[in-house]
């Protein structure tokens, strides 16, 4: 199935059904009064996350979805029957806005996370709910109300803890390939990867994270330059960069050259995401000797003041990712458990302002 990370599509909420006007007929019961029922509730349109689902395909296909109205009301105090909640399946990870104003509705970021996108109308009231002492047979109702129409637009970002960036042909495909079950395009052109590819990389025993390949970047991207920056944001839920260096070239750019490249497109893509805890790999490192990959690794801390860790490794030579794929292991971990830690404070205030306020 075709990967497609952007949709548009109209939603429309079920009416709510009308109320009745009815008076009660039976023999031998004189001066029956009302008993019109109300009408039933308008179905409403949720977006409901599932893992089962990696692409918006669907609604490129399909555009308008529609919950079904309220039924009316009836005689005998009959109530409408109320409209079928409807739920449209998505990716998890899709961020839902209004297509007009751009307001954000919901983000979906975890399995069964919903969203109401529209609501279905309220029911109309039957004359029964009109009687009072003052007057005995009241004729009136109230319709049901109009359902909420929406035009949306949903985006997916996917969820990865480490994404891979770089220039095209920097070896990003062959190392994804090379460390998890992946298997995407991989060929001796730029731009090979044309979407967005996730493997699962195993560690060791219940010890694993998601990789998430891009589509290379090149200078001018934020201008739409090559593939521009369509694909970034699949990038802005991780917890981790892999910037992947071509040691070898075959324009002949400097190494510093492509690392200021790609830093100068993140930045102009997203602050946030140019600050993120980015490491260096500098690839095809078979092709270099360790002599020249030791004073590289100087003048990258000399020229770029860089602090953060420098690997060399080879896509095709699994030797040379261990180091780096068990210190990645370790640090999502440590994230994990600060993350874990911070959660637990946030409770516990809250849990003690709630007590100082009890008393």
């Amino acid at each position: 199935m075709k990967f497609v990370d952007e949709a548009n599509l109209r939603v429309e909420a079920g009416d709510g059904g009308h109320g009745c006007l009815s008076f009660r007929r039976e023999k031998y019961v004189p001066h029956g009064g009302p008993d019109g029922g109300d009408g039933g509730d308008g179905g409403s349109v949720y977006l409901l996350a599932d893992h089962n689902l990696n692409t918006l395909y669907d609604y490129r296909i399909n555009r308008v979805f529609k919950a079904r109205r309220g039924g009316n009301g009836a005689g005998k105090n009959r109530t409408g029957a109320k409209g079928e909640i409807r739920y449209l399946p998505v990716p998890v990870g899709t961020l839902c806005y209004e297509r007009e104003t751009g307001e954000l509705i919901g983000d979906l970021a975890h399995d069964g996370d919903t969203a109401c996108v529209a609501q279905g109308g309220f029911h109309g009231l039957g004359n029964a709910r009109f009687k009072s002492s003052t007057n005995r047979a009241p004729r009136r109702t109230t319709d049901g109300t109009l359902g909420e129409v929406r035009e949306l637009r949903l985006e997916l970002k996917l969820l990865a803890d480490v994404g891979l960036v770089g220039l095209p042909n920097a070896g990003k495909s062959t190392l994804l390939a090379g460390v998890s079950a992946a298997r995407p395009r991989i060929a001796n052109y730029p731009f090979t990867t044309l979407q967005p590819q996730v493997g699962v990389v195993s560690v060791g025993p219940l010890q694993s994270f998601t990789l998430v390949d891009l589509p290379g970047l090149i200078e001018g991207a934020a201008d739409g330059i090559g593939l521009g920056h369509r694909f970034l944001r699949h990038v802005q839920r991780t917890r981790l960069l892999f910037h992947v260096i071509d040691l070898a070239d075959e324009q002949g750019r400097d190494v510093v050259e492509q690392i200021e490249t790609i830093a100068g497109e993140l930045q102009q893509f997203s602050p946030q995401l140019a600050s993120r805890d980015r490491w260096l790999v500098l690839n095809k490192s078979e092709l270099v000797t360790p002599t020249e990959i030791d004073a590289l690794r100087e003048r990258l801390t000399q020229e770029l003041d860089w602090t953060g860790p420098i690997y060399a490794v080879s896509a095709i030579r699994p030797d040379t990712l261990r180091t780096l794929l068990g210190d990645t292991m370790q640090y999502l971990e440590e994230q994990a458990a600060v993350a874990t830690e911070s959660a637990a404070t946030t409770d516990d205030v809250d849990s003690d302002q709630s007590d100082d306020i009890d008393a």
